[in-house]
């Protein structure tokens, strides 16, 4: 199975904005918000509107995913992957697994507003 990465951000050309991934010392993505971890890790197959694409793959839709009501599903998913999804929870500590599956519940017309915690991450990793 081949398994797609964001690029790490090169840091030797400041003249240039870079949207590929960062990571920190630690081998993780250095993105906080799940905003921009969103904008970093999930975009690329979810589209920036979340509503996914089809061609040489499936990406399904989050936009008004109604999947996304139980926590523990995208919680599940971004930890340990499904069919084509990667795990790439190993990529974020939990605070950063929290904050990417919050936000793409609060976001793209979904209005779940049971948040995950960091706990809640620690208990399924």
């Amino acid at each position: 199975m081949l398994l797609l990465l964001p690029i790490p951000a090169r840091s030797d050309d400041s003249s240039q904005p870079s949207t590929a991934a960062a990571f920190s010392h630690g081998g993780h993505f250095a993105e906080k918000d799940g905003a921009a971890l969103y904008a970093a890790v999930c975009q690329d197959c979810h589209m920036a509107d979340g509503k996914g694409a089809a061609g040489a793959g499936r990406y399904p839709s989050l936009a008004g995913n109604p999947k996304l009501e139980a926590a523990g599903y995208p919680l599940t998913l971004v930890l340990h992957g499904q069919g084509g999804m990667p795990p790439v929870g190993h990529l974020m500590n939990d605070a950063q697994v929290a904050a990417v599956v919050n936000y793409v519940r609060t976001h793209f017309g979904n209005g779940y507003v049971d948040l995950v915690k960091v706990e809640d991450v620690k208990a399924v990793r």
